[in-house]
């Protein structure tokens, strides 16, 4: 009789690497790496057996600061990566990580298209609402009328993007917004989006200190506006109606279809190259 082998004795710390974050003092983002090492330890997941996604910018430098498996890809392109390998090793823990504006603006269309596939993995956006990495211009969740970027001198002119009712609309199945400055509460969103079976997207307020120092006072704005979570996504959308962009908690949770592909048996390098054969 074969033995179950014991969940792995791991801590938060176990679950970093010896690269030292280079974020500026003052950013969201060293919470939320503690949140994501603090959810794997109390999950228990062997390091071998997590892989962790991101695009391009401050948020999705994340990868190199964890001793899972990473995989830096490029610039709104962590949601293809992320779902490709979900797929192939349905096995695997697969968290995707990323910012604002390399989740909604550049990689906006991959973004639909996984929470209308409800692949079975993680989405954590940091969300400053302005691109950090590249000096501070305004990114899809900045306000219309915010005027301290040099390129957008008299604001954006445009209302923000809102993810988590396009997360609702596009079909995502766990649609979460949490708040850096609240590590416990996070990282207990991540442990329950990780056992989600479905595409679990959580919104997380991370405030950009450096080209955002407003952002300071976040944590006096932030509050519980989602304490009950819905499993009716009508419902749902309607309580985004009275939204402020401050409400924190479990939005919208169900279980749902899940896109799986169809593998025929057999199918190889050679079944393919007789496919195209001419």
């Amino acid at each position: 009789m074969n033995q179950i082998p014991p969940l792995p004795d791991l801590e938060p710390a176990d679950y970093k690497s010896d690269v030292t974050p280079v974020w500026c003092p003052g950013c969201g983002h060293y919470a939320v790496l503690s949140a994501i090492t603090k959810a794997l330890a109390e999950l228990h997941l062997a390091r071998e057996n997590v892989a962790l996604i991101s695009g391009i910018g401050c948020s999705s430098r994340i990868p190199a600061y964890t001793s899972v498996y990473g995989f830096h890809s490029i610039h709104g392109r962590a949601l293809p990566v992320a779902q490709g390998l979900k797929l192939a090793r349905p096995d695997l823990t697969v968290l995707c990580a990323g910012g604002d504006g390399d989740g909604f603006s550049i990689g906006g269309n991959h973004f639909l298209h996984a929470c209308r596939r409800n692949i079975n993995l993680t989405y954590i956006v940091m969300d400053n609402s302005v691109y950090g990495m590249t000096k501070g211009q305004a990114s899809p969740t900045t306000e219309a009328d915010w005027t301290e970027s040099k390129l957008t001198p008299e604001g954006p002119g445009v209302p923000p993007f809102q993810p988590l009712d396009i997360a609702l609309a596009a079909g995502a199945s766990h649609v979460v917004r949490a708040f850096s400055g609240k590590v416990q509460l996070l990282t207990k969103y991540i442990v329950e989006a990780i056992e989600h079976p479905g595409f679990s997207f959580i919104q997380v307020i991370s405030p950009c200190v450096t080209y955002r120092p407003e952002m300071r006072a976040l944590k006096d704005r932030v509050h519980d506006g989602f304490a009950e979570t819905s499993a009716n996504r009508l419902e749902a959308r309607r309580r985004l109606l009275d939204d402020d962009g401050y409400s924190l908690g479990v939005l919208f949770k169900s279980v749902e279809p899940s896109y799986t592909p169809c593998h025929r048996s057999g199918d190889g390098v050679s079944d393919l190259e007789r496919q195209f054969a001419l």
